[in-house]
């Protein structure tokens, strides 16, 4: 099923919860739904799914007005949070259940029902109730169930957010490998920003109300529309009183009268700051001096934190160099920022970059 929202806007008393939306989602892909607690997330998954209606706006359907289509014409599949099952049915029953309320033949049912649990890895806990499932075996019943009535939409509210870290990371793959299976139209809310990266082939950010940015996650990571999306996705040090680093002059789009235009900041990846002890003053347009103020271990990285007078930044650094101690002086290079005004983002190289010298000897 291929989505098209257009203008949708949703009042709840005087308070203007979402803020003329337009978005599409073409037909079988994931797509992931993120921001920040109270952007609007839930609230465009309830139009889409006819629990709420839009103030104004419409919700299109394969091409079909669907704004005020009925929950069950909508052909909807939904897996909520708290998994939702019903506890005084078997773990065959609450799949099940959307087919019996079809009235489907009893020998596809249980065909139906068979393929779905073999499928989630299930099988032999047919008999079973909820309460004797782990809680991922418990989702799986909540997305074996919502899948049963092959539905042209999917729709999914933090699947995973009640389950544990480790179970979470494993189905991560496990719901990627599943979508691709069904070729089924994901929503998926989620306010984890690593399970949109890893899941999604899409992300929509919204923040507000209103849609920050769409794209795939690779676009948005390496060209995010605002420094709010650039500080959502992933890690990065925002600086908003800037002092020009060693490499990277001012520009005469982003000053006036030799000062800093109010309202711009500069975001720095962490992969782009390279961490030394070596001396790098032999490119005096590239060194950045500063001091190691905290260590911190992440199992397959060092996390620095580091003072240079300045700012203070945060970087990596690989388990295999050398173990850095507070206090330590370091020299750092740093390949590139973004910039971002009112208007425009600016992506700058470090002018190092073109100096005929290697970086670093």
């Amino acid at each position: 099923m291929h989505i098209e929202v257009k203008n949708l806007n949703k009042n709840f008393g005087s308070f203007h919860a979402i803020k003329d939306v337009n978005f599409s989602i073409t037909k079988g892909h994931l797509v992931g739904l993120i921001g920040p607690s109270g952007g609007g997330k839930t609230s465009i998954l309830r139009m889409l799914s006819g629990l709420e209606s839009p103030t104004t706006g419409d919700i299109y359907f394969d091409g079909k007005l669907a704004t005020h289509l009925p929950v069950q014409e909508r052909g909807i599949g939904f897996v909520f949070q708290s998994y939702a099952l019903f506890k005084h049915m078997t773990v065959f029953d609450n799949v099940a259940y959307g087919l019996k309320v079809l009235k489907k033949p009893k020998e596809f049912i249980h065909d139906r029902v068979t393929y779905l649990l073999n499928l989630m890895g299930l099988a032999g806990n047919e008999r079973k109730y909820p309460h004797q499932l782990s809680g991922g075996q418990r989702q799986r019943v909540a997305f074996a169930r919502a899948l049963a009535p092959e539905p042209q939409l999917l729709l999914l509210d933090e699947p995973f957010a009640a389950i544990d870290a480790k179970i979470r990371k494993e189905l991560r793959l496990w719901l990627r490998n599943l979508i691709d299976e069904f070729k089924v139209t994901t929503l998926f809310v989620t306010h984890d920003q690593d399970e949109a990266i890893e899941v999604a082939d899409e992300i929509i950010l919204v923040q507000g109300g209103k849609i920050e940015q769409q794209g795939s996650p690779w676009e948005i990571y390496t060209k995010p529309a605002s420094s709010f999306v650039a500080s959502f996705i992933g890690e990065s040090n925002v600086i908003s009183q800037y002092t020009p680093l060693v490499g990277f002059p001012y520009l005469d789009e982003i000053q006036q009268d030799g000062k800093w235009l109010p309202d711009v900041n500069v975001l720095i990846r962490p992969e782009a700051i390279e961490v030394r002890p070596h001396d790098v003053s032999h490119l005096a347009t590239a060194g950045e001096k500063g001091k190691v103020t905290h260590v911190h271990f992440r199992g397959d990285s060092w996390y620095l934190e580091i003072d240079t007078g300045a700012i203070k930044l945060f970087a990596y650094q690989s388990v295999k160099e050398k173990i850095y101690q507070p206090g330590d002086d370091v020299n750092i290079l740093i390949h590139q920022i973004s910039v971002f005004t009112k208007t425009e983002n600016i992506v700058i190289e470090n002018q190092a970059k073109q100096d005929p010298l290697p970086v670093f000897i």
